[in-house]
């Protein structure tokens, strides 16, 4: 009678009450970030008419914010561990609104920067605390994939939301208003998770070590602009000193870690070949997409004449497909095996990448609909498995720092992706043949070709943005062949490194 009642007994334990609605609180932390970072891509065109930036600023832009949260998110991770993820996550959240509005009424390039920059320190503080506490609050091992799958589905969700929110806003008001969005978001976040969310920390946290976070922040900013330089400019001093200032302060930051009582991050993770090979399949397949999305909104507009809210519309099925996949992405794993599902899908985006090297300026819809949706069920079943890999291979307590290598290598993916496949795309646009006497600003970017040829003569704005389109479309396709190239590999480190890996199906 005693072994019968026992089981019962610690299921009710694990089970906690409300759970659900806490979980329907994390994901509007999710949504936040999603949101804001794709209301930014069809933002680019406004802005660029706007603020007038270079093609270099319009890249700093676009991945600055990248670059700070992946410089952070480590660091803000362990931070939560040790003062309380309820705690953070709700201080970040509120910072995160008041930023939005720094951004939205940003006059200048550099104030724009600025504001991407320091919404990175709040978005860093976000991310991990989430996916931290989903693993505090879901024990049950069969309800926390459930809930891993609604968390990733939102973030892809919210890849649909922001177009299309945003596309609506950019038709009726000035562009600084995809950034008030956040507002209410981070407001009904607040104000609900003060009393829903419970709070969680390490019992035993040690000291939040200042030099780890210094290292961490100059290694991964310096690493990621040395690359992004090379890439724009090719290897010169500048590019190979900070290179290697970035590798010598990440290489700082292990010595650092393997030698302190309590780390902010435990380096022994990495020895789990499915902890390492969730974390490298994430990097190398976020690095692959990263550059076509970034551009994708351009191309819609720019090249197809799509209206913003038209815009936001067509990039649709990735996220349906990715909200389908991602909540069946851990069933699927545990009927046929976490390697085949993660490579499987994986290798879905890379033929839908290849596909789109096809993409002309009058390419119908239908194909590049099709490509999308592939790409957004391979990601979604990829993205939320080796989730639910990291966050059961670590105790609860360092749930937050764990979490933060996840999505440090998610952003450290989207830097490197906006750095690497958006140069591409940049490099070869800036090289294409105009009329004679083309405005040198017209080569910064297809939205100042277009802003010139505003104020040129019918035939030569006509020739104008014919060049500048299909020099577009073949920087597109280069990336896009990259991009594919990537994420083949990623599919091939998967099904290496998650050999014999398994979901926990106790519960």
């Amino acid at each position: 009678m005693t072994s019968t009642l026992q089981p019962a007994q610690a299921t009710e334990a694990v089970k906690r009450p409300g759970r659900w609605l806490a979980l329907s609180v994390l994901v509007l932390a999710v949504l936040l970030v999603a949101v804001d970072a794709t209301v930014l891509g069809l933002a680019t065109p406004y802005i660029s008419e706007d603020l007038h930036p270079s093609g270099t600023q319009l890249l700093w832009i676009g991945d600055v914010y990248s670059f700070v949260i992946a410089g952070l998110l480590v660091s803000m991770g362990s931070l939560g561990d040790r003062i309380g993820r309820k705690r953070i996550l709700l201080g970040g959240a509120t910072a995160f609104g008041a930023l939005s509005v720094l951004g939205a009424y940003a006059t200048t390039p550099e104030l724009m920067i600025l504001a991407r920059a320091l919404l990175g320190v709040a978005g860093a503080t976000l991310m991990p605390a989430t996916l931290a506490l989903i693993r505090n609050i879901f024990h049950d091992t069969r309800e926390r994939s459930l809930a891993v799958g609604v968390w990733g589905a939102t973030a892809s969700a919210g890849t649909a939301v922001g177009p299309i929110a945003g596309g609506f806003l950019l038709e009726h008001f000035w562009w600084g208003s995809v950034f008030l969005i956040n507002l209410p978001v981070m407001a009904v976040l607040v104000l609900v998770g003060i009393r829903t969310l419970p709070e969680s920390r390490n019992p035993r946290p040690g000291p939040w070590d200042l030099s780890s976070v210094l290292l961490s922040l100059v290694g991964m900013i310096a690493l990621v602009y040395a690359v992004k330089e090379a890439a724009t400019h090719g290897v010169t001093g500048t590019s190979l000193g900070t290179g290697l200032l970035g590798a010598a302060a990440l290489y700082g930051f292990v010595r650092r870690q393997l030698t302190m009582p309590v780390p902010l991050l435990d380096m022994r993770l990495f020895r789990r070949r499915g902890f390492s090979g969730a974390v490298l399949a994430d990097l190398l397949t976020v690095l692959g997409m990263s550059g076509l999305v970034f551009f994708l909104s351009q191309y819609l507009q720019l090249v197809q004449g799509r209206r913003p809210f038209e815009a936001g519309l067509a990039e649709l099925p990735a996220a349906v497909g990715a909200v389908a996949a991602g909540l069946v992405a851990g069933r699927a794993a545990r009927r046929f095996s976490v390697r085949t599902v993660v490579s499987g899908g994986l290798a879905a985006v890379s033929i839908a990448l290849a596909a789109l090297t096809t993409l002309g300026q009058s390419t119908g819809y239908p194909v590049l609909g099709a490509a999308l949706l592939v790409v957004g069920v391979g990601a979604g079943f990829s993205f939320t498995v080796t989730a639910d890999v990291i966050l059961s291979s670590v105790p609860k307590d360092e749930a937050g720092a764990a979490s933060a290598v996840s999505e440090t290598a998610y952003e450290l993916g989207a830097a490197l992706g906006i750095a690497l496949l958006g140069s591409i795309v940049t490099g070869v646009y800036r090289g294409f043949t105009g009329l004679a006497g083309t405005p040198a600003g017209a080569h910064e970017s297809l939205g100042a070709a277009v802003e010139t040829a505003a104020d040129l003569p019918p035939h030569q704005a006509e020739a104008l943005l014919a060049a500048a389109r299909d020099s577009f479309v073949h920087g597109l396709h280069l990336a896009s062949a990259a991009g594919s190239a990537v994420l083949l590999a990623a599919a091939a480190v998967s099904w290496l490194l998650l050999k014999n890996q398994k979901l926990d199906s106790a519960g």
